[in-house]
């Protein structure tokens, strides 16, 4: 399913269902009144955004400190390899959703139905922003304490009157914070309305590090020499360029063709930078159009040619990255490589990488246009907010890197 029917089946669908959903646990709960217990086994749930399982983890690390049970978590089939880059949930403990059609949604629905009891599911924390097909999942899940964010008097974000434990998101503190208020929530020992009532700090969602072997980097220098055959691991510099960014939000994308100038402008200016276009095999051809705009043997088109996993094996032997605001710069928040990250639509405020990196943001007063309340779903057909970002102001904020490696 693409993007938009997945929003118009959350809104048509999951509005009523959520409505109709909420009317019966009322009358059970009447009926069978119920205790919330002591956490134990924790679901998290979040489907839609790769980059969200990154910024997530110090909550989940949090979490697993303080729980005596296991970590589940349940997203979408084609994200769930976001998941592995840290392993902060073991892999069995996964559950993924069918996404690729509503039949396939529904009865893989009902599959995590079943496999939520089986793990003995006794407390979930919803992390999407206002969905209702996750406010349903939570439901179903079994779970008796449910923490999740909740609209209160903001209008138009119904989602059903699941949660026992409401948190007020907060637009104006970065999402991984946000991710800590709602483990908060849960393992607090009293009632807030709403929660949480206290100050986080930016040491609380440090992102933990992956280990990188020297085998690993071998296999990624093998990789590079095969592509680019004057390959010399200790004399050229890798610099990653990904122009790429993920059809929920296409307006993410800075023009190529000021990738392609930019791109040039760094050849010229290090005669030892390897410039590698990343992205996935089904980005390849779009790659190529930029490869060959750029014409230089030392621009390779390099889409496809690593494995997920070995993304950050990759960064970890390059200089730095300059990229739109999508996966790529979370993915790398791993390691220590430096990354330029390109805003428009989005704020480096909420969605900024959590490792080492440099937001390029114009703050147009139409920025950002997306967020929580219109399930960054935006109207706008002219981003300025990235064509005012010339490809000299965008060299000009990297060169400092550069000069760092003459």
């Amino acid at each position: 399913m693409n993007v938009d029917t997945m929003r118009k089946i959350d809104y048509y669908v999951g509005v009523p269902l959520t409505f109709l959903g909420t009317i019966v646990d009322k009358i059970y709960k009447k009926i069978k009144p119920s205790q919330q217990t002591k956490t134990k086994n924790v679901l998290l749930v979040e489907l839609s955004e790769m980059g969200s399982a990154i910024l997530v983890d110090p909550a989940m690390r949090k979490l697993k400190e303080k729980i005596s049970g296991e970590l589940y978590f349940v997203i979408f089939s084609k994200n769930k390899i976001s998941l592995q880059l840290l392993n902060t949930v073991k892999e069995e403990n996964i559950f993924t959703l069918n996404e690729s059609g509503l039949i396939s949604l529904i009865l893989s629905a009902f599959k995590f139905m079943f496999w939520c009891r089986k793990n003995k599911i006794d407390s979930c924390i919803d992390l999407e922003l206002f969905s209702r097909v996750t406010a349903l999942l939570s439901f179903f899940s079994g779970a008796v304490n449910r923490v999740g964010f909740y609209g209160f008097h903001n209008e138009g974000l119904y989602r059903g009157d699941f949660l026992t434990r409401k948190v007020a998101y907060n637009p104006h503190q970065h999402i991984a914070k946000n991710f800590i208020a709602l483990v908060d929530a849960l393992l607090s020992n009293k009632e807030e309305i709403p929660f949480t009532k206290r100050h986080i700090s930016d040491d609380e969602i440090k992102i933990a590090k992956t280990d990188i072997t020297k085998a690993d980097q071998r296999e990624i220098i093998e990789i590079i020499s095969s592509k680019y055959i004057n390959f010399d691991p200790l004399t050229h510099k890798i610099i990653l360029i990904n122009s790429n960014a993920s059809d929920l939000l296409p307006q993410r994308r800075w023009d190529p063709q000021n990738y392609c100038q930019v791109i040039k402008q760094i050849l010229s200016y290090n005669q030892d930078a390897l410039v590698l276009l990343t992205g996935s095999p089904s980005e390849y051809s779009g790659v190529q159009m930029l490869c060959q705009c750029v014409n230089d043997e030392r621009c390779i088109n390099f889409a496809g040619a690593v494995k997920f996993l070995q993304l950050p094996s990759l960064y970890s032997i390059s200089s730095f990255m300059l990229t739109n605001d999508s996966g790529p710069a979370h993915f790398a928040s791993i390691t220590d490589m430096h990354t330029f990250v390109i805003f428009g639509p989005e704020t480096p405020a909420l969605y900024g990488s959590l490792g080492p990196s440099t937001p390029i943001f114009a703050a147009l007063s139409c920025s950002p246009c997306v967020s929580a309340s219109n399930h960054r779903k935006t109207p706008c057909t002219d981003n300025q907010c990235l064509q005012v970002i010339t490809p000299q102001i965008v060299f000009e904020t990297i060169r400092f890197k550069l000069d760092q490696l003459s």
